[in-house]
């Protein structure tokens, strides 16, 4: 399993939960996690994916503390088990 088949599986299970998943870049800012979850009445969070067993990088771990001093919810999933846990964080934040 690799970290494409994990980013596919979120995708189609956000979109199951009525929400969207798109593809977070952002030009001149590195580091910046994988996608966007957007639920339903306005629940919003980051999502860094991993192959099973990979670590974020420190610039991906920083970037992560940075997003989450805003105020924003950011998980990294190396499983595609954590998907439903996670999506189901996200609905209660």
């Amino acid at each position: 399993m690799n970290e494409k088949f994990i980013e596919k599986k979120l995708v189609e299970a956000v979109r199951k939960a009525g929400g969207l998943a798109p593809k977070f870049v952002s030009p001149g800012l590195d580091g910046v996690p994988d996608r966007l979850v957007i639920l339903p009445v306005a629940h919003i969070a980051f999502v860094e994916l991993k192959a099973p067993g990979k670590m974020m990088r420190p610039l991906q771990v920083r970037r992560k503390k940075q997003l989450e001093s805003l105020g924003f919810k950011v998980y990294c999933i190396d499983e595609v088990s954590q998907i439903g846990g996670v999506i189901d964080e996200i609905r209660r934040s």
